[in-house]
């Protein structure tokens, strides 16, 4: 367990060091709140209006997220991983999360539901909606708030919640 927290480590300070050497920082921030919510809200709005599949989409997305939210919460509020930017001394960017624990990415996780749902109704735009999602959970890393583990397991959670979604529709 020790090789993977090593690992982990190494991949945070990686992300870390190239946010800092190509001053990212900005870029990171802009892209994590793409992820904060609303963005979700307007456009399966307008996919719900507008896609021919529309409303089995919206059921799918919605339904997904109630899946995810609890167990989200359950496994934050039970691993208590503390977050990155309070563990490590000296640590600031200006950017401060709005609770204390990171695992699993919330934002992460939420970003590849919508991502995945995307994938079962839109596939032409699956390489752009998992890879905005993935830029999510690297912004998040950037931004000092989450480790690349915390990334791994909100993608885990998002499309796992999909599939369990899939299950009951």
């Amino acid at each position: 367990m020790e090789h993977v927290a090593k690992v982990d480590r190494y991949f945070f300070y990686l992300i870390i060091d190239i946010t800092r050497k190509h001053k990212l920082s900005h870029c990171a921030l802009q892209v994590s709140a793409t992820g904060d919510g609303p963005l979700y809200v307007y456009l399966s709005v307008a996919i719900l209006i507008g896609h021919s599949q529309g409303q089995a989409f919206f059921n799918l997305l919605l339904l997904s997220f109630m899946v995810e939210l609890p167990l989200y919460l359950l496994l934050k509020n039970t691993i208590r991983r503390q977050r990155p930017c309070y563990v490590f001394a000296g640590f600031t960017n200006g950017f401060y999360p709005s609770d204390k624990f990171s695992l699993p990415s919330g934002h992460t996780a939420a970003a590849f539901v919508f991502a995945s749902v995307c994938y079962q109704f839109m596939p032409c735009l699956s390489l752009v909606a998992y890879s905005w999602a993935v830029a999510v959970g690297l912004s998040r890393v950037a931004l000092g708030v989450h480790y690349p583990l915390d990334i791994i397991a909100g993608i885990g959670l998002g499309m796992g919640s999909v599939r369990l979604a899939e299950q009951v529709i």
